[in-house]
């Protein structure tokens, strides 16, 4: 056993020794909580003792080219948020409660945000007005005036459902955009929030007056778009698609040559822009809640996609306009109804490779330069692609803007695959010459061939033409945009005159309309490598 006794002078500074201990410890615990968790705790004091409420702004209104049509607005709901300082102790299980009850929510995450130390919680965005009528019963009922909020907010919706779904594009629960013309001009239309700011001390009591700014509200857009043409055009296409069983769909795109205005953009299949979540065809339907969530999300995302200018393929005879238009831009040809300067034996050599015309048994024979195009014929065009010359070629294709993405503000727009020209040899030569084993997209051939309706101006496409400023109405013109000039006004002229007949006589007989002057090409390509299927095209 071991006895220890201590003198009193010991006993004093040991006890020195102990608070000294204490008290540098307590120095370096206000150091760490002063210079480490100064900023932190700074935050948090200031998140406590201030009620901050943001106020979302009005979307911008879309209007068709008419500005009569709404395509997108805002429809008024309510956004539900809590102050949980503000909640007493007593009443904040009641309250969870009750806020679960009804908007169906869950319980436990609902509870843990109505018990937090924070100033504010959002419970819930964009209700119908009924389901925050039903809170506001509950809280005059309870007698509850503070620490609930219900605040007028906003959703979007689209008047028309479907039309020019993946034109205009949708909105995410906050009001971003998130594809189309909704996404790409989110800047413009989004508007910028307003703002409640009310100081608090430690208790939740009020300082002074709230701090009041405004939101300011987004744009409006008007379109180029035509509501009356984009309807016509969506009826049309669906009818087409299904008609001739188009398993992979269609696209239309209508465009004004003069300015670049798109007046009409469809895809088949479409979807509804207000649930565009949601499965779009009966087939999809039927095995919606059996796909896992990567198949789910390809299904939705291949059905938002902008093929018009997002999917390239190979365009076929309509092409023939383009190396129709190089070869009298060159004066290989002079005089378009000159019979007897061609002719097609049903099939062409090229570097030892037989390239056959569609109507291999009973050819053409002699022909004009009308006449080909009328008949499509095949050989007389790898003729004049020979003649005119790789180089000289793609020179042209540079011209008519086919190597490079035409510009429309529009998110996703892909760009053509073409063999550089570098390895183009005799048999690339020949295929690009008659639209084949290149790939472009529907957007940049219209913007193409609309140089030619346009006297050789190449004009870059647009879908928005005025942006009107939500304060003060003015409105801002979006700029027609001449990007270069691929053929001469004469030769524009004698191509338009040449694509008349293959209405009036040729291949593109069907597209004929009494009392209108019709210009067009016929094309029909592979798509693909051994899938035995085809895609048809018509210029008009």
């Amino acid at each position: 056993m071991i006895s220890i006794k201590l003198s009193g002078k010991k006993k004093m500074r040991n006890s020195l020794f102990v608070a000294l201990l204490i008290f540098i410890l307590l120095i370096i615990r206000v150091g760490y909580i002063q210079f480490v968790q100064g900023k932190e705790l700074q935050e948090l004091a200031y998140e406590q003792q201030t009620l901050d409420r943001n106020i979302n702004p009005k979307r911008g209104t879309i209007y068709d080219s008419t500005g009569k049509y709404i395509l997108a607005e805002n429809s008024s709901v309510e956004s539900i948020s809590i102050n949980p300082t503000n909640i007493p102790q007593e009443i904040k299980d009641k309250v969870a409660h009750a806020l679960c009850d009804i908007f169906e929510l869950d319980y436990e995450k609902i509870s843990k945000k109505v018990h937090k130390r924070s100033s504010i919680e959002s419970i819930v965005k964009k209700v119908d007005k009924s389901k925050a009528d039903e809170l506001r019963n509950w809280m005059d009922t309870n007698g509850i005036t503070t620490g609930i909020n219900i605040d007028g907010d906003s959703k979007r919706y689209y008047p028309y459902g479907s039309l020019a779904s993946q034109v205009i594009g949708f909105c995410g629960s906050d009001n971003q955009g998130l594809d189309g013309i909704e996404a790409k001009y989110d800047s413009q239309l989004k508007g910028t929030n307003g703002k409640i700011n009310r100081q608090t001390n430690a208790s939740g009591i009020s300082l002074g007056e709230e701090n009041y700014v405004a939101a300011t509200d987004g744009n409006n857009l008007i379109l180029t778009i035509d509501m009356t043409i984009q309807s016509i055009v969506e009826k049309y296409l669906e009818e087409a698609c299904i008609d001739n069983i188009c398993t992979d769909g269609g696209s239309i795109v209508a465009m004004n040559p003069r300015n670049g205005d798109i007046l009409a953009m469809a895809n088949y299949p479409s979807y509804n822009l207000n649930t565009p979540y949601e499965p779009y065809s009966d087939e999809l339907k039927a095995t919606w809640t059996s796909l896992d969530a990567a198949s789910k999300t390809a299904a939705l995302q291949g059905i938002w996609r902008n093929k018009t200018i997002s999917d390239t393929y190979e365009p076929g005879s309509v092409f023939k306009t383009v190396t129709a238009s190089a070869a009298l831009q060159e004066g290989l040809v002079t005089d378009i109804d000159q019979q007897g300067q061609f002719c097609c034996t049903g099939a062409i050599e090229v570097a030892g490779t037989r390239i056959k015309c569609w109507r291999y048994y009973r050819p053409h024979g002699s022909e004009s330069l009308r006449l080909a195009l009328m008949n499509s014929c095949n050989p007389v065009f790898i003729g004049l692609g020979q003649k005119i010359g790789v180089t000289k070629y793609y020179e042209y294709l540079r011209k008519f803007g086919l190597f490079s993405k035409t510009g429309i503000h529009l998110p996703g727009e892909a760009n053509s695959i073409f063999v550089k020209e570098e390895k183009a040899g005799p048999v690339e030569l020949a295929t690009i010459s008659f639209g084949q084993r290149f790939e472009i997209t529907p957007i940049q051939l219209v913007t193409a061939v609309s140089s030619i309706a346009n006297g050789g101006n190449l004009v870059q496409p647009r879908v928005v033409k005025q942006i009107v400023d939500s304060r003060t109405g003015e409105k801002k013109d979006i700029d027609v945009k001449v990007k270069s000039q691929s053929i001469s006004k004469e030769t524009s002229e004698k191509v338009l005159s040449m694509m008349e007949s293959v209405v009036s006589e040729g291949t593109g007989k069907n597209a004929k309309v009494a009392g209108y002057r019709i210009g067009g090409k016929t094309g029909t390509s592979e798509d693909g490598v051994n899938t035995n299927k085809y895609v048809t095209s018509f210029l008009i």
